[in-house]
């Protein structure tokens, strides 16, 4: 037992090594440099410097958009996930392919590729205008920022929502349907609840990203719609002030942390109360 143990922690090493590295090292830094100003003296000012009106817009429009995003994406993985679990292995699989398949694209080039589709000119305007409406531009607004974020982050929602909902016990649900259940009351109460792990799971892929997609906003936003993560670019490139990008970087990982425990407990009370 001891040597199987053994040989687990010798093959955890190499991921420990990556994460010091690459994540505890890198983290602990920028902590260090939130926490003192150019001078090397101690201060909160940088932590607090998300409270200023400017930064403050940035967060609430963050919040906005990385909220929408992942209501958005909600709404729409369960249809898709319950369509494909019903396929066949061979089918199923292959409709996952499809999903993930842009995922294998420059990350960049899907973004120009919806900014020439949203565009004035661009070929949904193009579309609209043929079917006799005018006056419908989208380009470098929070709905074109919004589209990109959905489209680039929805697999993440997809696919840990399809493995909660395939281990779910087929007998479960076919026992409800026997009883007389619905398909909105088998959705509701066996389902939805079951399949809480991978949502959960979900929502911190989906939510977390979509707040700091800086990249995002300057294609679809045109640069005229800042999220907080511009701001912290900005620190970081422009400005060349590392303590107040540092900063910054704390509060928003304070604030994520702080929503999303929240949220976790609430849904561990929510099963609680089920069972």
């Amino acid at each position: 037992m001891d040597k199987i143990l053994g040989k687990r922690s010798a093959l955890a090493g190499p991921y420990v090594i990556w994460a010091v590295g690459f994540t505890v090292i890198p983290l602990l830094v920028i902590i260090k440099y939130a926490l003192f100003d150019r001078s090397g003296a101690f201060t909160l000012s940088n932590i607090l410097a998300i409270f200023d009106p400017v930064h403050l817009r940035a967060l609430v429009f963050s919040l906005e958009i990385a909220l929408g995003c992942t209501a958005i994406c909600i709404i729409l993985a369960y249809p898709l996930v319950l369509a494909i679990s019903r396929l066949r292995f061979a089918r199923s699989g292959f409709m996952l392919v499809i999903l993930i398949l842009p995922m294998w694209m420059n990350f960049i080039l899907k973004l120009l590729a919806w900014q020439m589709i949203l565009s004035s000119n661009g070929v949904l305007n193009m579309i609209i205008s043929a079917l006799g409406i005018t006056g419908f531009d989208i380009s470098n607004t929070p709905l074109s920022i919004m589209i990109g974020v959905i489209y680039e982050y929805f697999p993440y929602m997809v696919l840990p929502v399809f493995d909660a909902v395939v281990a779910i016990d087929a007998d479960v649900i076919e026992a409800a349907r026997d009883l007389g259940a619905k398909k909105s009351t088998v959705f509701w109460k066996i389902i939805f609840p079951l399949s809480l792990p991978g949502l959960m799971s979900g929502i911190t892929m989906v939510f977390v990203p979509s707040m700091t997609s800086f990249v995002t906003a300057d294609i679809l936003g045109g640069g005229k719609l800042q999220l907080v993560g511009n701001i912290i670019e900005q620190e970081f490139i422009q400005s060349m002030n590392w303590n107040l990008g540092s900063g910054l970087s704390v509060a928003l990982m304070i604030f994520i942390l702080i929503s999303m425990t929240f949220t976790v407990n609430r849904n561990e009370r929510e099963e609680e109360e089920a069972w």
